[in-house]
């Protein structure tokens, strides 16, 4: 895989990582709706509010509100500016190389040695800079999507206000339901509203954040 192909493959990650990596993590998953009553089942004890679920689809929130899909089109671009920034010293480092190995059979050893080494210092000069360029990618789309998560977090606390609800699952959490609480519609109406786009900068990706080489 050449370069330029891994800063692709590696921008193309970072948008999927954008729409995927910022789920909901639920707790526990949600019980199965409608179960069968237990024989001397113990009461529920006074003063426990009963459960009031509403479920959301986070990562359809991502997919498909403004700001997601404003932060999807900025990583393409940004991706097909450095793949244009980068193209003309890759090919440029090929030819290079290429020549480098017609003469390689008629230079003194010691010549030989020099050049090699000259060769692989431009290269791997060259592969720190495809690489840098690809954390910051990767770290623009992490601070983009914790500024929706930041707008976002508001206006799902509150419409379960508006609805008294006092648990919110994701819908990958649901294993059952016979009831409609999918709040998903009305929360991208609201971050359409609140913020319907985010610039994407070139940063590097905060420390411990896991992001993939």
């Amino acid at each position: 895989m050449s370069k330029i192909q891994s800063l692709t493959r590696t921008a193309a990650v970072a948008a999927v990582l954008f729409v995927t990596a910022a789920g909901i993590t639920a707790s526990q998953a949600a019980p199965p709706a409608n179960p069968p009553a237990q024989a001397n089942a113990p009461a529920k004890p006074s003063g426990v509010p009963a459960p009031k679920i509403l479920v959301i689809d986070r990562s359809a929130i991502l997919r498909n509100s403004a700001v997601g899909k404003s932060i999807v089109q900025q990583v393409n671009a940004i991706t097909q500016q450095a793949e244009n920034e980068f193209k003309g010293q890759s090919t440029s480092l090929r030819n290079e190389e290429q020549a480098l190995q017609q003469q390689l059979a008629i230079l003194a050893p010691n010549v030989r040695t020099q050049k090699i080494k000259a060769f692989q210092a431009k290269q791997a000069a060259f592969q720190q800079k495809v690489n840098q360029r690809q954390l910051q990618i990767q770290g623009g789309v992490i601070k983009a999507r914790q500024q929706v998560e930041q707008a976002l977090g508001p206006i799902l606390q509150g419409i379960m206000a508006e609805r008294g609800a006092n648990l919110l699952l994701d819908r990958q959490a649901v294993v059952l339901g016979t009831v409609d609480v999918d709040i998903t519609n009305v929360a991208i109406d609201r971050l359409n509203k609140k913020l319907p786009t985010v610039k994407v900068q070139l940063v590097a990706p905060p420390a411990g954040a896991g992001v993939g080489q």
